[in-house]
């Protein structure tokens, strides 16, 4: 117990003295995950716009395959990513294995269907006469995306926050597709892993405090949102 005391006491320190290996994952875990989370929105809520606004054959079932998808293992979208990055993948002649590129690209890959999926559901709740008005004013469909959107902009907030979370807190796609690199694709959840393993508790708990706080504010911002 005495053990335990101490390293938190010495995580503490190593947050409050500002580590610079601390805070170099920290930022790299936030840029990581922020770039990921910004594709899947500009691609995710659009086309779950589309999907929810658009009538066709087999829209229930797609609805529910998306929705399926939201606890996709993050090892499998790891191996899938690695396989079309690595060497004898159609994408192998980018390089991108073992990057920060290809870090963002899987975890892209892994919010996307969250994103879409809750985009879906923050729309069925907007009332349909804001549909009807903006379509007897004339209203193009592009128009109506986004006045729609803009209705319902507090829970697709929610939804992008909650993709956030699940990029930042993630360990599968990091490890598998960015190697765990010192000073290039560490972050926090591979970072902790590693200096576990090692022994060195007094820095896998400075950094599990920091991704503690992160989804606190998370958290916090998300039942914010949800008020409103």
């Amino acid at each position: 117990m005495e053990e335990i005391w101490n390293g938190v006491l010495r995580a503490i320190e190593l947050i409050a003295t500002l580590n610079p290996e601390v805070l170099e994952i920290t930022a790299r875990s936030l840029f990581i995950s922020f770039s990921a989370v910004f594709v899947a929105a500009a691609i995710g809520i659009p086309l779950g716009a589309l999907i929810e606004l658009r009538e066709f054959r087999g829209k229930k079932a797609l609805v529910n395959l998306i929705q399926t998808l939201y606890g996709l293992p993050t090892v499998t979208v790891g191996l899938l990513v690695f396989l079309i990055l690595s060497r004898s993948g159609p994408l192998g002649n980018l390089e991108l294995l073992y990057t920060p590129t290809g870090m963002v690209i899987g975890q892209m890959i892994l919010v996307s269907p969250i994103l879409i999926g809750l985009t879906i559901s923050a729309l069925k709740g907007v009332s349909p006469q804001i549909r009807d008005t903006a379509v007897s004013l004339g209203a193009d469909e592009s128009q109506l995306i986004r006045a729609i959107i803009k209705e319902a902009r507090f829970a697709v907030i929610a939804a992008v926050l909650i993709g956030f979370g699940r990029a930042l807190s993630e360990v599968g796609v990091a490890m598998m597709i960015g190697g765990n690199i010192r000073d290039y694709t560490r972050v926090l959840t591979t970072s902790i892993a590693l200096q576990t393993s090692m022994g060195n508790l007094e820095m896998s708990m400075a950094l599990g405090i920091i991704l503690i706080g992160i989804s606190m504010i998370l958290n916090l911002s998300l039942s914010r949102f949800q008020g409103r």
